[in-house]
């Protein structure tokens, strides 16, 4: 991936004075959340498990509510920056809170679908929050384009 783009990555999660050398370090870190979340959505989607959404919802709302105990920061800094001596992650700001609570929304509403027996309408969620993500980064790209 472009360094640009990892720069403009860590500038879109609230990280406002990151500079090109801290960067490389924040950018791995701040990627540790998405990918092992990305992980359990694909598995939630094979499955089609309504309370495993639910679980998944109710892991982010906590990280929205709590960001001082996110679980996947403890992780990072347990199993990454301690044995390395990189600096901890620290709660996550407000932009990085907004994605947490947006993305628990749609697993809430995907959950509950599925209990629901709602299926269609759990596809639809599904298929949508994609869409949403594709719209904000273009939208982050045309009118928020900063560098660190």
């Amino acid at each position: 991936m472009a360094e640009t783009a990892k720069r403009n990555f860590v500038r879109q999660q609230g990280i406002r004075d990151a500079d090109a050398a801290t960067c490389s370090r924040q950018y791995p870190a701040l990627m540790l959340q998405p990918r092992l979340v990305g992980i359990l959505v694909v598995l939630a989607l094979i499955f089609q498990n309504g309370p495993f959404f639910l679980a998944l919802s109710a892991i982010l709302w906590w990280n929205v509510a709590v960001p001082a105990r996110n679980p996947f920061d403890a992780l990072y800094n347990r199993l990454v920056a301690l044995p390395k001596d990189l600096p901890p992650m620290t709660p996550a700001p407000a932009p990085r809170r907004f994605a947490q609570g947006m993305a628990a929304t749609f697993m809430l509403a995907v959950g509950v679908s599925l209990l629901l027996g709602w299926h269609l309408a759990a596809w639809i969620l599904e298929g949508f929050e994609p869409g949403l993500r594709i719209t904000w980064k273009l939208m982050m790209k045309m009118f928020f384009n900063p560098t660190c």
